[in-house]
């Protein structure tokens, strides 16, 4: 699996996945910073990166029906980075597990 961390999310995440073997990049590393969701949801299809950010217009991206788009909705709210991983750690088996089955969008609270 490869990721794609967007914009509201820290590095850290980034950092996270590659640490457990993935293919992650955030955002702000390759140029897609200041780039509209639509730029960011080609990069990523193109790249067949699964998107994990806490907007929700990448749900409606995801759940068009020709859509590539995968897409982790973080719906944590506004929380420190050390609780954004914690949490991530805490639900990564059940989030790799529905990734894996091929789920297009997983969302976690």
């Amino acid at each position: 699996m490869k990721f794609l961390v967007d914009n509201q999310l820290p590095n850290a995440l980034a950092e996270y996945l590659r640490a457990r073997g993935f293919d992650c990049q955030h955002v702000l590393d390759v140029g897609l910073a200041e780039v509209s969701d639509v730029e960011v949801c080609r990069y990523a299809s193109t790249q067949e990166r699964i998107i994990i950010s806490k907007d929700e217009d990448f749900l409606y991206f995801a759940n068009q029906p020709e859509s590539k788009v995968r897409f982790l909705w973080v719906r944590l709210g506004n929380c420190r980075t050390s609780e954004l991983m914690i949490t991530f750690e805490k639900l990564w088996p059940m989030i790799e597990s529905c990734l894996n089955a091929g789920d297009r969008v997983v969302e976690i609270r």
